[in-house]
C-alpha cells in the first residue's frame, strides 16, 4: 500500500512551487494564504524535509523541491486526465445491466426494442448472471437481482409483486391424461424450481396444492432445475406441469406456447428488484432506465 501525503498539502506545494507564490496558490486554489503555509509545513513535516527557502518577500525553492516538482506536476496532469476519461466514460450511451437470467431472458429482451425506441442514445448492455455482480469492479450501471429485497446501503425498487401458477403445454390439456381438474395433476410430471436459500417459505407445489385443498398429487415428486427459466422451457417441451412466476411467462402465455390449466395463483415473497448504489441514479442514463422500466412493469 502506497505511503502517500494529504493530497490538500501536494496540491498546495505543486500550485505554490509552480508560482514561487503562497499568494498567487492561494488565488489559484481559492484558499488563503495561511492555509497554503499550514499544508505545506504538514507536508514537509510528514517528509522530514523542508521545500521552501522563506525569505522576506520570497520564497525559493530546495533542491530536493526542484527536482519533485516536475514529477509531480506531471502526476497532477495524469490524475486529471484519468478523472476526465471517467467521466467521459460514464455519460456514454453505453448502460451495462446485470440481470437474473430468466428476467433478462423471459421479460427484459421482449422489452427493449420499445427502451431502444424512446431512447436511441442509450445502448443496453446485458450481463445475465445468477452470481451477485460488484457494481466497481464489474462495471454495473444497475442490477435486477431476484430476492427479498434485503439490499443495505444500495439503492432499491420493487419492479412488481409476484405471483406463482401451473403452466403447461397446450398439449397436455387434451392428451391421454387432460388436466380438468387439480386431482388431475397426479398424473403428469411436477416440475420444481429450486429458489435456494432466498426464503425460508419458498413457493412451490406444496404450497400451491394447499391453497387448492388437494392432497395426494405427489409433490415432492419431478425434476428440479435451479433456474426457473429451464422449468419454462421442460414445461413448454411438454415434459411436465411447472410452478412459475407469472411475469416469466407472459410472453410465452400470448404466443400459445403455454397455458394455465387453472386460475389459482400464490403469492410470492421473493421478487424481482432493481438495483445499485445511491450515486449511480445521479447518472441520468441510469435514472432513465430504472424509470422506464417501473412504469413498463406496471
Amino acid at each position: 500500500m502506497r505511503r502517500l501525503p494529504p493530497l490538500k498539502s501536494l496540491q498546495a506545494f505543486e500550485s505554490a512551487a509552480r508560482w514561487l507564490s503562497f499568494s498567487k496558490a492561494a488565488d489559484e486554489l481559492f484558499v488563503t494564504p495561511a492555509a497554503i503555509s499550514q499544508q505545506i509545513k504538514q507536508l514537509e513535516d510528514f517528509l522530514g524535509i523542508p521545500l521552501f527557502y522563506r525569505m522576506t518577500r520570497a520564497v525559493r525553492l530546495t533542491e530536493d523541491a526542484k527536482a519533485a516538482l516536475p514529477l509531480l506536476t506531471d502526476g497532477f496532469d495524469k490524475l486529471a486526465e484519468a478523472v476526465e476519461r471517467l467521466a467521459r466514460e460514464d455519460e456514454t450511451g453505453i448502460l451495462t445491466v446485470s440481470s437474473a437470467p430468466t428476467f433478462a431472458t423471459k421479460w427484459l429482451v421482449h422489452h427493449l426494442v420499445d427502451f431502444s425506441d424512446e431512447h436511441p442514445d442509450i445502448d443496453v448492455r446485458i450481463d445475465a448472471s445468477l452470481e451477485t455482480r460488484d457494481f466497481d469492479r464489474d462495471g454495473i450501471d444497475i442490477s435486477i437481482r431476484l430476492g427479498l429485497g434485503d439490499y443495505p446501503g444500495l439503492h432499491v425498487a420493487r419492479i412488481f409483486d409476484e405471483e406463482l401458477s401451473p403452466v403447461c403445454s397446450p398439449r397436455l390439456m387434451n392428451g391421454a391424461n387432460p388436466l380438468r381438474s387439480f386431482e388431475d395433476l397426479k398424473n403428469h410430471r411436477l416440475l420444481h424450481v429450486d429458489w435456494g436459500k432466498l426464503t425460508a417459505q419458498s413457493p412451490d407445489w406444496r404450497m400451491w396444492a394447499k391453497a387448492a385443498g388437494i392432497e395426494d398429487i405427489g409433490v415432492k415428486r419431478g425434476p428440479r432445475f435451479s433456474v426457473e427459466n429451464m422449468a419454462i422451457e421442460a414445461a413448454i417441451n411438454a415434459e411436465g406441469v411447472a410452478l412459475v412466476s407469472h411475469s416469466a411467462v407472459v410472453e410465452d402465455l400470448k404466443a400459445g406456447r403455454l397455458v394455465r390449466p387453472f386460475d389459482l395463483t400464490v403469492k410470492s415473497d421473493i421478487a424481482y428488484w432493481l438495483v445499485c448504489p445511491d450515486r449511480h441514479m445521479r447518472r441520468a442514463k441510469v435514472k432513465v432506465f430504472h424509470d422506464w422500466i417501473l412504469a413498463k412493469a406496471v
